[in-house]
């Protein structure tokens, strides 16, 4: 049962602060809680025919990955498009520094076969830019080991400038739902369920959060840039679980992922691999949760 102390403090005016009593489980009798005192400030509770708790945690609880399971991940899909236009403008440069008194003959050829530069430099193949850009320096700014001006120093191994401002303006841009999914998250929130992220993310997961307000559905609880580790180390697993300060069979956990969800199973949690919401919405039933809204409550009630 929640009630409400009142503390009366000698020199200000009356404090009520909530205080859970949990269930006697061998009396209903009027109880009284006592009183204690200090520092002038004196409190005292109590009761009568206590039988009952409210405010039962809901379980399971869920907890999602975020890019390309909640949220479109513009680094895989959009980025490598800008990165190439970058880079075709610094090669555009570098030309008409060395050769500026072939100007002329270079505008002829951009307005031949500029088609053709376009097609092949603004398309740059997600394993090239795998292999140009640094190998850790994403995931040291994904666990939050380096800042945003480290990571612009560091992004592409060969030391080549990155317009960092404009990056972080494409992945603004990209930042988008995936179809279904803003849905699926408001029947889970209008069901009662304790949502959280469970992501690895760096510090923009605030870009985020600013256009599509996740914070609507679930809590940024588990960000890797905060707990300096990333899925699928067991540590992070081990530590959200015991944030939680549940069972790890009371989680369930969603990753477009395999590697991830397979990690989250070996240490106990339920474990589903996102592909699209509509198979998420029946994987979850599946495993007894409620996904029904009350708009799909009404349409049953009216057709029995």
């Amino acid at each position: 049962m929640a009630l409400l102390i009142s503390c009366k403090p000698s020199s200000i005016s009356n404090i009520s602060f909530p205080f859970i009593l949990e269930k006697n489980q061998t009396s209903c009798k009027s109880t009284k809680m006592g009183s204690f005192s200090s520092n002038n400030i004196s409190c005292c509770v109590s009761t009568s025919s206590i039988s009952t708790v409210v405010a039962q945690r809901k379980l399971p609880i869920l907890l999602f990955d975020v890019m390309d399971t909640i949220v479109h991940d513009p680094f895989y899909h959009d980025v490598p498009n800008f990165l190439s236009r970058q880079i075709l403008v610094i090669y555009e440069c570098r030309i008409l520094l060395r050769l500026r008194l072939m100007q002329s003959l270079l505008a002829m050829v951009q307005c031949c076969f500029g088609h053709l530069l376009s097609h092949f430099l603004f398309r740059m193949p997600m394993k090239e830019l795998l292999e140009c850009k640094h190998p850790t320096a994403w995931i040291e700014f994904e666990k939050g080991l380096i800042t945003e001006e480290e990571l612009t120093r560091k992004f592409f191994k060969d030391g080549r400038s990155v317009d960092m401002e404009g990056l972080k303006n494409c992945m603004r841009r990209g930042y988008s739902y995936l179809e279904g999914v803003e849905g699926l998250l408001n029947s889970l929130k209008e069901n009662g369920y304790e949502i959280h992220a469970f992501t690895n993310y760096p510090i923009w997961y605030q870009m985020i959060e600013d256009k599509l307000k996740l914070s609507n559905y679930l809590s940024w609880t588990f960000c890797s840039c905060m707990f300096g580790k990333r899925k699928p180390d067991p540590d992070f697993y081990s530590e959200v679980v015991k944030h939680l300060g549940v069972e790890a069979s009371n989680c369930i956990f969603v990753d477009d992922r395999m590697r991830n969800v397979e990690a989250a199973i070996e240490l106990g949690l339920k474990g589903l691999q996102f592909e699209n919401a509509d198979l998420l919405r029946k994987d979850l039933s599946l495993l007894g949760v409620d996904i029904s809204t009350n708009e799909s409550q009404e349409l049953t009630e009216c057709s029995s």
